[in-house]
């Protein structure tokens, strides 16, 4: 079977890609077993020169990598130069941290000597998704592997592209054959992957579908995993807030990415005092925004990244508008050719609307009206999601509130949300379990062995 990559802004093919077949597919889990032994054997200060090698080989070929995630699932050049310049401070984040991070804990007990100590799992399955092609990579794997670990990634089809580079840059950068390695299947043979006993442990960032079927997957075979997947973030404005500011973050919060991130604002929670400020100039600057070739400097949204993709955004936007939701820009597909849509907020949308429980993945905003930061909250937290949220307020007692309050695994105050390699990062109810980047997420995949010493 072929993998086949397709450039969202022209609909045209780029590549296709052999699937592995079952005998070289056994042969990378068999090469990773083996990889296994000598890795976790090796020292920090090798693991620390290869992962700054690393960062340097991206660093040089920061637009080699960055056209690639740009051709292959239509990001703009600006924000795809922007993920690799984050994968380089990854590297170089664990290659000054990682070492501390895994130092032993002693705990005093009546031993002469009691401790923790982190001790590397062995082979790992990353199931990663094609919207941050290379960033969802390196944030799983850069830790894992200098945990001690290797890693086999079952990139998205459509980026096998990506897959591959970065497979070649792990090893341009020092790496043994095996320590990382790129698997070209489909996605029906994940779960023979999961079964496999050379396979120790799992990460996936995608759909909450996708964490559901892989994690019962992972569970008959009593194998640790991490999921990271879906969100429908609220970002909520009060009256304190500075208006400009949440505005123009606003904007860019929700199109990041031409709006297809789990972290994006998707429910824009303004309350009554400041909404109609807020409705009349995040609209206008909403239909604005520059739609086209994600290649060209000046473009803000380019398209989605597949023909389904964009066509289950407009199937939610009508079914929306026709349950009573009022449509105040977009709503349409761009008109040129490729998988664009245009950018789209909706207001008032009826309880029993289906995207008001849904991920909405695209340029679609959906703001909201209340009347109390109780009613804000309770707005917030009425989805199955919980991944991240963005409040906007110089009250310190609302940020309190908000901070204790709001159902999710990141609250920023005053900021868009990002990820950052010194934070961990995950969510809450549907948006998965387990965290990625910062001690939490290196802590992830390895044994906390307790020793205790007579």
């Amino acid at each position: 079977m072929q993998l086949v990559s397709i450039n969202p802004a022209t609909g045209q093919v780029l590549n296709s890609y052999d699937e592995l077949s079952a005998l070289e597919l056994s042969a990378r889990l068999a090469r990773a077993a083996a990889a296994f032994k000598i890795h976790k054997r090796s020292s920090f200060s090798e693991r620390e020169g290869s992962v700054r090698r690393l960062a340097q080989l991206l660093e040089t070929s920061r637009d080699v990598h960055a056209r690639r995630m740009t051709e292959e699932m239509g990001k703009t050049l600006a924000s795809a130069l922007a993920e690799v310049d984050k994968c380089v401070t990854t590297c170089r984040h664990y290659a000054d941290h990682a070492r501390v991070y895994l130092v032993d804990e002693s705990i005093a007990t009546d031993a002469a000597l009691s401790y923790v100590r982190h001790l590397p799992l062995g082979p790992v399955l990353g199931v990663m998704p094609w919207n941050f092609p290379y960033w969802q990579v390196f944030r799983w794997a850069v830790p894992t592997v200098m945990a001690g670990n290797v890693v086999l990634l079952k990139h998205s089809s459509n980026v096998s592209g990506c897959s591959l580079a970065i497979q070649e840059a792990f090893l341009e950068a020092g790496f043994a054959e095996g320590v990382f390695q790129s698997l070209l299947i489909n996605s029906n043979r994940v779960a023979g992957v999961i079964a496999d006993s050379r396979v120790v442990a799992l990460s996936l960032t995608g759909s909450d579908a996708a964490g559901a079927a892989v994690a019962t997957q992972a569970g008959a075979h009593l194998k640790k995993c991490v999921l990271e997947l879906g969100g429908s973030d609220p970002f909520i404005v009060m009256p304190s807030a500075n208006l400009d500011g949440a505005i123009a973050a606003a904007v860019s919060a929700r199109i990041i990415n031409n709006g297809q991130s789990c972290i994006a604002a998707k429910r824009f929670i303004v309350h009554e005092d400041c909404y109609a400020k807020f409705l009349e100039r995040f609209v206008e600057r909403f239909a604005a925004l520059k739609v086209g070739d994600p290649l060209q400097p000046g473009t803000d949204v380019g398209p989605l990244a597949t023909a389904a993709g964009r066509d289950h955004i407009e199937q939610q936007v009508q079914q929306a508008v026709a349950g009573g939701a009022r449509l105040l820009c977009g709503g349409k597909r761009g008109d040129i050719a490729g998988f664009f849509y245009l950018p789209t907020v909706l207001v008032e949308i009826p309880p029993s609307a289906a995207i008001h429980q849904q991920e909405v993945f695209g340029p679609v905003a959906l703001v909201y009206r209340v009347a109390s930061i109780d009613a804000a909250i309770r707005l917030a937290n009425h989805t199955p999601y919980g991944l991240a949220s963005s409040v906007w307020t110089q009250d310190e007692s609302e940020q309190r509130q908000f901070i204790e309050e709001l159902e999710a695994g990141l609250t920023f105050v005053n900021a868009s949300v990002a990820s950052d390699p010194r934070l961990p990062f995950g969510g809450v109810k549907s948006s998965g379990y387990g965290r990625e980047l910062g001690r939490h997420g290196i802590l992830e995949f390895v044994n906390a062995k307790t020793v205790y010493v007579r």
